[in-house]
C-alpha cells in the first residue's frame, strides 16, 4: 500500500492556468493578480484592508511593528506554538511573556492573560493563536485588551475560514495574520496575508513590506508617465508576495468553505470512530461556530495504553500512514528554556498535552479510502495495546 503522507494541498487546473496566465504576462513580481487577491480576500473576511506578504511569518513581524512593538515592551502569547510566533516578538528587541493554554482546546489560557496583564505593565500586545483552526475566546481578550489599554493580533495561520460566536476571524482584532503555506487550509505555496480595519496600519505595513519605500512600487513600475522618483522613510523589510503566488490565492480562496467541508466531513468520521478507543477526540468550543479543522489533534489516554505517543507514531509510520506533533512546546526548546527560564512545570497543561498529542492526517485531497484506512489502522493499533 502506498505511503498516506501528514499533509498534500489540493490544487486544480484553475490554478495552474492563472500561473501560466501570470508567467506569460510577463509581470512575476507584485502586480495585478496580488491586488486582485488581497480586495478578494478583504472582501471574504470582511475586512476593510488585505495586504499579502510572503509568509505567515512575515506578516507577524510586520504587524507588531506597526503596533510600535520596540525594545523594552512585552507581548504576551502562549507556548503552545510555532516558535514564529514568538521569534517575531524578538525580531523587535522586545520580550514574550509566555502563558499556558486550556485544558480542552487547547487555545491560550484567558485567566492567565489578564493574570499576566496585572503583573506587567510594559505589555503592549497579546497575540492568541487560534489552535487547530478554533477560535480563541477572542470576546474575553478584546474585553481584556480594552480593560489594560494594550491591543490585540492574531496569529489565524490555522484559522480561515473560522468564526469566533458567528463573527469572522480577522474583522475582531487590532491586527489579523494567515498563512498560506503549503499544508495551510489553502495556499499559495508560501505566502501570507494581514488583514485590519486601521488605515494607519495599513499605511506602515505596506511602506514596511518592501523596503520602508514610500509609494506603491508595482504603479511605480506600471506608470506610463515618468514615475523613477521614491523615497526611502524606514529601515524595512522584503516581505512582498509574488504574483505567480497570489495567482494559486485567487483560486484557492474560491475554494476556501469547500476544503473546510471537506476537513470537517473526515474529522466528523474520526470522532465516530474513534469515540470508543481509549482517546479524546478534540474538544468543540461552540459547535455553531465555524473550525477550519486544519488540524486534528487526537489525544492518546496513555494510561489505558501499554504504547506511548512516540511509539504509536512509529507504529502508525510502519504501516504507511504519516502523523505529526502540534506542538513541541516552546518552554521544551533549548532557546526558549535558556533565554527565558522556562520548565514543564511552569506550563502544567500544555506539557500534559505535548506528551498525548498527535495530529492525523486531514486534508481535502484524501481519499474516502485513505480515510478508511486510516481509521482502520487507529483502531487497531490502539485495540491491540489497550490494557
Amino acid at each position: 500500500m502506498s505511503f498516506i503522507p501528514y499533509a498534500l494541498p489540493l490544487t486544480g487546473e484553475e490554478e495552474i492556468q492563472e500561473v501560466v496566465d501570470t508567467i506569460r504576462s510577463g509581470w512575476l513580481t507584485t502586480g495585478p493578480k496580488t491586488k486582485q487577491f488581497e480586495k478578494d480576500f478583504s472582501a471574504f473576511v470582511g475586512a476593510k484592508f488585505a495586504l499579502a506578504v510572503n509568509s505567515a511569518t512575515a506578516g507577524l513581524h510586520l504587524g507588531l511593528e506597526a503596533l510600535g512593538v520596540g525594545p523594552g515592551d512585552k507581548v504576551i502569547t502562549t507556548v503552545h506554538t510555532f516558535t514564529a510566533t514568538a521569534e517575531v516578538i524578538r525580531y523587535l528587541g522586545a520580550d514574550p511573556i509566555f502563558v499556558d493554554i486550556e485544558g480542552d482546546s487547547f487555545n491560550i489560557d484567558c485567566d492567565a492573560i489578564e493574570e499576566a496583564l496585572k503583573q506587567n505593565p510594559e505589555v503592549k500586545v497579546i497575540l492568541p493563536v487560534h489552535y487547530a483552526g478554533q477560535a480563541a475566546n477572542m470576546t474575553r481578550i478584546m474585553a481584556l485588551a480594552k480593560q489594560y489599554n494594550v491591543k490585540v493580533m492574531e496569529d489565524a495561520a490555522h484559522a480561515l475560514p473560522t468564526t469566533h460566536n458567528g463573527q469572522m476571524i480577522g474583522t475582531i482584532a487590532d491586527i489579523t495574520v494567515y498563512s498560506f503555506y503549503a499544508n495551510k487550509t489553502i495556499t499559495t505555496g508560501e505566502g501570507g496575508m494581514v488583514v485590519t480595519n486601521n488605515e494607519d496600519y495599513v499605511k506602515r505595513i505596506s511602506c514596511m513590506r518592501l523596503h520602508g519605500i514610500s509609494k506603491d512600487v508595482f504603479d511605480r513600475f506600471t506608470s506610463t508617465k515618468p514615475s523613477w522618483h521614491y523615497q526611502v522613510v524606514a529601515p524595512g523589510f522584503k516581505y512582498n508576495m509574488t504574483d505567480i503566488a497570489a495567482s494559486m490565492g485567487i483560486h484557492q480562496l474560491k475554494k476556501a468553505n469547500v476544503l473546510q467541508s471537506r476537513r470537517q466531513a473526515i474529522a466528523e468520521k474520526y470522532n465516530n470512530a474513534f469515540s470508543d478507543l481509549p482517546v479524546t477526540t478534540p474538544f468543540i468550543t461552540n459547535s455553531s461556530d465555524v473550525h477550519s479543522w486544519h488540524l486534528y489533534v487526537l489525544q492518546l489516554n496513555i494510561n489505558e495504553l501499554s504504547i506511548d505517543r512516540d511509539e504509536f507514531i512509529r507504529i502508525m509510520a510502519d504501516k504507511g500512514i504519516g502523523t505529526s506533533v502540534h506542538y513541541i512546546p516552546l518552554h521544551m526548546h533549548p532557546y526558549w528554556q535558556d533565554n527565558y527560564n522556562l520548565t514543564e512545570g511552569g506550563f502544567p497543561k500544555s506539557s500534559s498535552a505535548f506528551y498525548r498529542i498527535v495530529s492525523l492526517p486531514n486534508y481535502p485531497k484524501m481519499t474516502d479510502e485513505q480515510v478508511e484506512r486510516v481509521i482502520n489502522t487507529v483502531r487497531e493499533i490502539l485495540l491491540e495495546h489497550k490494557k
